[in-house]
């Protein structure tokens, strides 16, 4: 069991968007609609925004994280805006240094450089990406070569023009044998594990022990993403779950990940015993209720994890419950500052 915790007051929360499509709407749509969910959240006052890497889904658009993070960041003035993540062993280190040394520049003070270790969801992707399943375990040696080009210190000699000398906060996406790289390059953690607590759990223990310092970060910092929806009623709040976790029974059960649809079309299908069990399984372990109890789930999560932040993330079909989710959340940290004890500020 965690027993480290910050103080609860001091916890930020942010935002995922993964540019999900929607049945019926062309993946333009789903772009745009980030950027105006970013917008929302800035207002709301959440600390950052961060959009996703996704290749040859039919169900997300977000293909391109720094671009999107640029119409983001022109989008907005003060949220802090980056990558949940760029997924390194996709790229070349020099490139991502370049775009994020791009990045920093033009809307300086408010990038942050989310970085993981997956590779295309098919074979055929990483086929396409020139990559195969093996380039995920060079992360750690890639890791280190994209911070020698913000250092200066690459062997080559080459220079990373604009980067070099820039500071783009990096972060690092762990699961499994990502909180160990992590902790050793004493770099903030992000892991994303809500629907198994004990294994999440023992990642953050790992990290925390095996941290070591850096210029980077002085102390272990660990952000915790899952999912969150609130709502008027418990029922409500689950009904934006279904078209997530029909996607999800979906493509366990065919192979390819749909445009998100309605719910209701959902609630009237005849699935299959394994359909359903793919389906009920990815309705359970997220953070959803009403106020109430979405505040006592944030609580418990970071009284268990001792997490300096929470990134949350939402999909469903129905736009504006998902805002209204998101104003609800919002409020539920408005109210903790005003009471000692309770997640809270800043946001």
């Amino acid at each position: 069991m965690t027993t480290s915790s910050p103080d609860t007051t001091a916890v930020r929360f942010s935002v995922l968007d993964r540019s999900r499509v929607r049945e019926g709407h062309p993946p333009a749509e789903a772009l745009r609609d980030t950027v105006a969910l970013a917008r929302e959240a800035e207002a709301l006052g959440f600390h950052r925004f961060w959009v996703s890497e996704h290749h040859g889904v039919p169900g997300v658009a977000g293909s391109a994280p720094t671009v999107l993070a640029a119409a983001v960041a022109a989008a907005t003035r003060t949220i802090r805006v980056g990558t949940g993540g760029v997924m390194l062993p996709n790229h070349r280190p020099l490139v991502v240094a370049e775009q994020f040394g791009v990045l920093e520049s033009l809307f300086p003070g408010r990038i942050d450089m989310g970085l993981g270790r997956s590779v295309g969801f098919t074979d055929g992707v990483r086929r396409a990406l020139g990559r195969d399943k093996g380039d995920a375990e060079d992360f750690a040696d890639q890791l280190a070569e994209l911070l020698d080009w913000f250092r200066g210190t690459s062997p080559t000699g080459v220079h990373a023009r604009p980067a070099e000398g820039l500071a783009v906060p990096p972060f690092v996406l762990a699961m499994g044998e990502g909180a160990a790289i992590a902790a050793r390059a004493g770099l903030p953690m992000v892991i994303g594990d809500l629907r198994d607590r004990d294994r999440m759990r023992r990642g953050i223990d790992r990290y925390r022990a095996e941290f070591r310092p850096s210029a980077f970060a002085a102390e272990p910092y660990v952000v915790v993403s899952g999912t969150v929806a609130v709502a008027a009623t418990a029922e409500e709040a689950r009904r934006l779950l279904v078209p997530e976790a029909w996607s999800m029974a979906y493509s366990r059960t065919r192979g390819t990940f749909p445009p998100l649809p309605p719910a209701e079309r959902v609630e009237a299908l005849a699935m299959t015993g394994k359909e359903r069990g793919f389906f009920e399984s990815g309705l359970t372990g997220h953070i959803a209720g009403t106020e109430e109890q979405v505040a006592h789930e944030l609580e418990t999560v970071l009284k268990e994890t001792g997490a300096q932040e929470l990134l949350v993330t939402t999909s469903t079909y129905d736009r504006e419950a998902l805002l209204d989710s998101y104003r609800r959340l919002a409020g539920i940290v408005r109210r903790a500052e005003r009471t000692p004890g309770r997640p809270g500020p800043p946001m």
